[in-house]
């Protein structure tokens, strides 16, 4: 260990929550893990209302490697912590529906070419296959990265659960972190349940991540939570249960086949307080006239919508590992959309950070670059 003691205490129960005290527990460095939620329920705001992917080219350059670190985890679980599989197989494509947009789904097919399952170009046929409601005009492109997958939110999540109560770790619901100060090596924290101790605090709040380290005393990174709409429609064939999703390449909107409905989202990035996110009819209106001008939905009514908050660090990476002004205040946000499909890699490079210092040897060879991970580039 780097010097903390044997008491964690981790704020926030959403999948970078349950992550990091499951890996914590995992090494063995610590006495005691609780971790705190504020609502009733946990993964209440972000995780419990993602629609997550499995996909290598996606994310910011110095988080895409903790995607690669992912990937045991997703393909073979821990069987003591799942009972059935936690992906499905779901081809995702790209297009650009303009000439004038080529040049930014080159750059996307480029950046694709480095990870283990290459993105490619498709032609017009192709796409037609994989996703046969899609419809393609003289200008549009397409490329399709084939080794995508749905992820079992649920399942994971509560994954890290399991893993956490197994190895002793203990969860508290309804309990609001209020303020925190630090206490000889360690910290004193006030919760609406009452005062606790502890050797160190992981900050996992999410949306909330600044407001937790400001009642803590601890410097904000700048976090910025984004909103994201969502909605279900039903699905005009019988058989899309196993057709690829489609994203525009600028990211206006996307469609996910899901059963006998279809997932869309016009992909929005609207600045917003931490809250609990609720969609706007007007956006969902625009997003139902886009798609149905891309597509043979033909999209008339919507069975259910929500939002969530996807929030981001200033240079949109990650913020894992413990403050430099602060070490026993360790930082796990800044997810972004990527928080799921990392959270095996993230939630072990966290532990790695505080109990040895650095990446263990699991992250060598995938191009992790950590100081464009840690809290101490804004610092």
């Amino acid at each position: 260990m780097t010097g903390y003691g044997g008491h964690a205490i981790v704020v926030g129960g959403g999948i970078a929550g349950v992550s990091a005290a499951h890996h914590l527990l995992a090494t063995d460095a610590f006495e005691r893990v609780l971790l705190i939620e504020a609502e009733q329920r946990l993964a209440h705001h972000t995780t419990g209302r993602s629609a997550a992917l499995l996909i290598e080219n996606y994310g910011a350059g110095p988080v895409r490697p903790l995607t690669t670190a992912s990937l045991d985890f997703f393909h073979d679980p821990p069987e003591d912590l799942v009972d059935h599989p936690v992906v499905h197989r779901r081809p995702v494509i790209t297009v650009a529906t303009r000439a004038e947009d080529h040049a930014l789904l080159d750059a996307q097919l480029a950046a694709g070419a480095s990870i283990s399952h290459p993105v490619t170009e498709i032609d017009a046929d192709e796409a037609r296959e994989l996703a046969p409601y899609l419809v393609l005009g003289p200008d549009h492109r397409a490329i399709v990265e084939a080794h995508a997958f749905d992820i079992d939110v649920a399942a994971v999540h509560q994954a890290f659960v399991r893993g956490v109560r197994a190895r002793g770790g203990e969860i508290d619901t309804d309990r609001r972190f209020l303020a925190g100060r630090p206490s000889g090596a360690g910290w004193e924290i006030e919760t609406s349940a009452g005062r606790l101790h502890a050797d160190i605090v992981v900050n996992a709040a999410g949306a909330w991540g600044d407001q937790v380290a400001e009642a803590a005393g601890v410097r904000p990174v700048g976090l910025q939570p984004l909103k994201r709409t969502a909605f279900m429609v039903n699905s005009p064939f019988p058989d899309s249960g196993e057709f690829a999703s489609v994203a525009e390449v600028h990211h206006d909107w996307y469609v996910k086949p899901d059963g006998t409905q279809f997932l869309c989202s016009p992909a929005d990035e609207t600045p917003s307080e931490p809250c609990d996110a609720r969609a706007d009819e007007i956006d969902i209106a625009r997003t139902i006239d886009t798609i149905n001008a891309h597509t043979r939905l033909a999209i008339r009514s919507v069975n259910s919508h929500w939002a969530g908050l996807r929030t981001f660090a200033p240079d949109r990476s990650m913020v894992l590992g413990p403050d430099p002004d602060r070490p026993g205040f360790v930082w796990c946000v800044g997810q972004g959309g990527t928080g799921i499909q990392t959270s095996p890699g993230a939630g072990r490079l966290l532990a790695d950070l505080v109990t040895r210092g650095a990446p263990g040897s699991s992250f060598d060879g995938i191009g992790l670059d950590v100081a464009a991970i840690t809290p101490d580039r804004f610092r």
